[in-house]
């Protein structure tokens, strides 16, 4: 593994077009986990397939393709704390977490390369892959019709991702799925296909190979800071009624609980510090995606800051809990009906 850089240094990266970062799969950390990965893939018999590993700008699998794509800034350290500090949420936190990423997107690769989706029981299974692909999908929180694998009830998403979801959670070594599922009948049936269909591809070869990759980061002339101000996310929805939930949740400075003496601390600091967690858990638990997640946060505390909040710092655990619980409590009504707050 390549030596950490300090985040400074790592700042200093963002004159830097990406196609020049250096960056390559050998030699990083990426290396000994996708080992990891096409060695389960022979133990389970799927020894002719070949998946190809590039870097890129997000996780992916080309479609016709077995290419998968793995974020650019997984592959050095101090890219992977750039990336946290510019975009808040980092899809694979540590080993063990890539590996779920990847073996989701393998599960990818080998749909096109054995082009799965074309079979009438597969799609009696998952459904139509030509199925249009929302990026802002609705899932239904612990439906026993899919599994769980990756935050967000990501196999709810597309029939391609309930599918890649059951692949990953039958692939991973030790998940021992028929005990897990065993009163999930929905997601059982779909475990149980992915069992009976990659038996019978065992050693078979795949008649899809093409490795064509896309936004391959060797390609990408754009400056790292400029691409992450590109993609920066702008929450697009203006909820003025979230003043009441402030007020409700902080107090304002001159107006101290009576019954909680003690010091005061700002309220929108306490937002910004619980802000990359609540990222990733809300995400977890909601399917909201946490770009949204982190708008929203930034919204409430600019909102609590102009306003003067503040909260008793003896009574700091509750006031997160209850934060915690307002973000939640907005975010599965932006996930349910489009909106953070019923429309008049």
């Amino acid at each position: 593994m390549p030596p950490e850089t300090p985040v400074h240094e790592a700042v200093g990266l963002g004159a830097t077009p990406l196609r020049d970062l250096g960056l390559r799969i050998g030699g990083s950390p990426l290396d000994g986990l996708i080992r990891t990965v096409r060695g389960e893939l022979h133990a389970r018999g799927l020894t002719r397939l070949q998946p190809h590993f590039y870097l890129s700008t997000e996780w992916g699998v080309p479609f016709g393709t077995v290419s998968v794509a793995i974020p650019f800034y997984l592959a050095r350290v101090d890219l992977t704390r750039f990336h946290a500090e510019r975009a808040g949420y980092v899809e694979g936190t540590g080993p063990s977490d890539i590996l779920r990423y990847l073996r989701h997107e393998v599960g990818h690769a080998v749909n096109y390369a054995y082009k799965l989706y074309e079979r009438p029981d597969w799609m009696a299974t998952f459904g139509d892959i030509e199925r249009d692909y929302v990026e802002e999908y609705r899932p239904r929180p612990f439906s026993r019709d899919y599994v769980r694998h990756l935050p967000g009830w990501y196999a709810q998403k597309h029939p391609d991702e309930d599918w890649a979801e059951t692949f990953a959670v039958w692939l991973t070594p030790g998940s021992d799925w028929r005990r897990t599922y065993v009163a999930w009948p929905g997601a059982m049936a779909k475990l149980e296909y992915c069992d009976r269909t990659l038996a019978r591809l065992r050693d078979t070869e795949p008649p899809v190979t093409d490795t064509d990759p896309d936004e391959d980061v060797g390609a990408i002339g754009t400056p790292l800071e400029e691409w992450y101000r590109r993609h920066a996310w702008e929450e697009d929805e203006v909820v003025p009624e979230l003043d009441d939930a402030l007020t409700a949740t902080f107090e304002p400075a001159g107006e101290p609980q009576p019954d909680v003496p003690g010091e005061r601390r700002p309220a929108a600091d306490l937002v910004r510090s619980v802000e990359r967690d609540l990222m990733a858990e809300v995400f977890r638990w909601t399917g909201h995606f946490p770009e949204r997640t982190q708008a929203l946060l930034r919204r409430l505390a600019d909102r609590a800051e102009r306003r003067g909040l503040v909260y008793p710092a003896a009574r700091e655990r509750e006031t997160t809990l209850a934060l915690t619980t307002l973000l939640t409590a907005l975010a599965m009504n932006r996930v349910l009906t489009g909106g953070y707050l019923p429309q008049s």
